[in-house]
C-alpha cells in the first residue's frame, strides 16, 4: 500500500483548542487547505469530519480571523487564511525536517516522503522502482500521487514531483531526470497493408491516431539534422484524451501514432510496433520537452528527498533504460 498516514490522531485529540494552538490542528488546516475537503482531510487522518471541523473552528478563535470559507461543494482560503497557510506550512516542513535530523536520518533517511507524478509516467516508472527503495530504506513511507493535472508541488505539500515539459517555477529547485524521445509507430500488419511514410507529408496517406489535450487534437512535429520543427496537421478516424486508447487502437492495427518513447517502449521491443521514419526527430510542438524531478529548495535538507533522487537518477540512468536494449538494463528491469 502506497498511501499511509503522515501522522495518528487518536481519540483525545478529538476535542477543540481551548486557548493555545496545536499542532494537530495546524496540520489538519493545511491538509484542508490543499484538499479543499474536510471530509477527504477526514480520510487521510483517520477522524470524523466533525472533528475536523471543530480544530479548525477552534484555530479560527485562537487566531481570531475567519480562515476558510465552507461552500457546499468546496473549500476555500480565505485571504487572511492564504497568507496564513503558507507561514504554516513553511513552519510544519521546517519541523518535520528538524524531527527528521535529529532522529538521526543522516545514516538512515525515514519519514513519510511524498511524491507527485503524472498518471502514465508514474504507473509505469515510479510505482515499479518503490519496491526495491522502500526494501533499502524500511523506515521510509511512501505517499504516491498520481495526476495529470498541473500540480503546485508547495500548496500540495510534495517532496519530489516530476514535470515533463518546460519548467516556470521559479522557486522550485528541479533537476533534469532525462530528456523526452518521441516516436512513431505501428503495428507490422499495419505498415504490411499500408506501405511505411518515408517522410511526414506521407502521413496524409495514414490513419493518424490522435491525441487531443486542452489545446484540441495535437499536432505533430517533425525536424531532419538541426533543423526546426515543422508543425505538420494529421488526421484519423480515432481522436482521445487518453494515451493508452489510442495506444491500443495502434495495436489491433488501426493506424499510426505519436507518443513519448517511455510509454512505448515495451511494444517496440517486444515487436508489436515498429518505429517509422527515424531520420525525422519527432515531438508535440517545437521545442524539446525534458522529464525533470522538481521540490521546494528547503526540501534538499531532508535526507528522504536526496535519497530517493538519487536512487531515480541512478536507476533510470542515461540514456534512459526504455531507450537501452534488453540485454544493457539495471537488475530488475530486463
Amino acid at each position: 500500500m502506497l498511501r499511509k498516514q503522515q501522522f495518528s490522531l487518536s481519540a483525545k485529540h478529538s476535542c477543540p483548542m481551548s486557548n493555545d494552538l496545536t499542532l494537530i490542528a495546524l496540520r489538519l488546516f493545511v491538509d484542508v487547505a490543499a484538499t479543499g475537503s474536510f471530509s477527504e482531510t477526514a480520510r487521510r487522518h483517520g477522524l470524523p469530519p466533525s472533528s475536523v471541523s471543530r480544530h479548525i473552528q477552534g484555530l479560527e478563535q485562537v487566531v481570531g480571523q475567519r480562515m476558510l470559507f465552507r461552500h457546499t461543494r468546496a473549500v476555500t482560503l480565505t485571504e487572511a487564511g492564504s497568507a496564513y497557510c503558507l507561514e504554516v506550512r513553511d513552519l510544519l516542513a521546517s519541523l518535520a525536517l528538524a524531527t527528521e535530523q535529529a532522529q538521526g536520518a543522516a545514516s538512515e533517511p525515514r519519514g513519510l516522503l511524498r511524491i507527485n507524478a503524472p498518471v502514465a509516467f508514474g504507473r509505469r516508472h515510479i510505482a515499479p522502482l518503490l519496491a526495491r527503495y522502500q526494501a533499502r530504506y524500511p523506515e521510509v513511507e511512501v505517499e504516491l500521487t498520481l495526476i495529470d493535472a498541473y500540480v503546485d508541488p508547495v500548496s500540495e505539500g510534495a517532496d519530489i514531483t516530476i514535470r515533463i515539459g518546460r519548467l516556470k517555477d521559479s522557486s522550485l529547485t528541479g533537476r533534469r531526470l532525462t530528456a523526452q524521445r518521441y516516436v512513431v509507430c505501428a503495428t507490422p500488419d499495419y505498415v504490411s497493408s499500408h506501405g511505411a511514410p518515408q517522410r511526414p507529408q506521407d502521413l496524409l496517406a495514414h490513419n493518424c491516431l490522435l491525441y487531443r489535450g486542452l489545446g484540441g487534437a495535437q499536432k505533430w512535429f517533425f525536424r531532419d539534422g538541426a533543423g526546426v520543427f515543422q508543425a505538420h496537421t494529421l488526421h484519423g478516424n480515432l481522436v482521445s484524451n487518453n494515451a493508452e486508447s489510442l495506444v491500443e487502437a495502434a495495436l489491433q492495427h488501426q493506424g499510426v501514432v505519436l507518443f513519448p518513447t517511455w510509454l512505448m517502449h515495451e511494444h517496440l521491443a517486444s515487436g508489436r510496433l515498429v518505429s517509422l521514419m527515424p531520420d525525422h526527430e519527432a515531438g508535440i510542438d517545437d521545442a524539446i520537452h525534458d522529464i525533470h524531478m522538481i521540490y521546494p529548495e528547503n526540501r534538499l535538507r531532508s535526507f528522504k528527498v536526496v535519497s530517493f533522487r538519487d536512487y531515480l537518477i541512478d536507476r533510470i540512468g542515461s540514456p534512459p533504460y526504455w531507450d537501452r536494449s534488453a540485454t544493457d538494463l539495471p537488475d530488475g528491469l530486463a
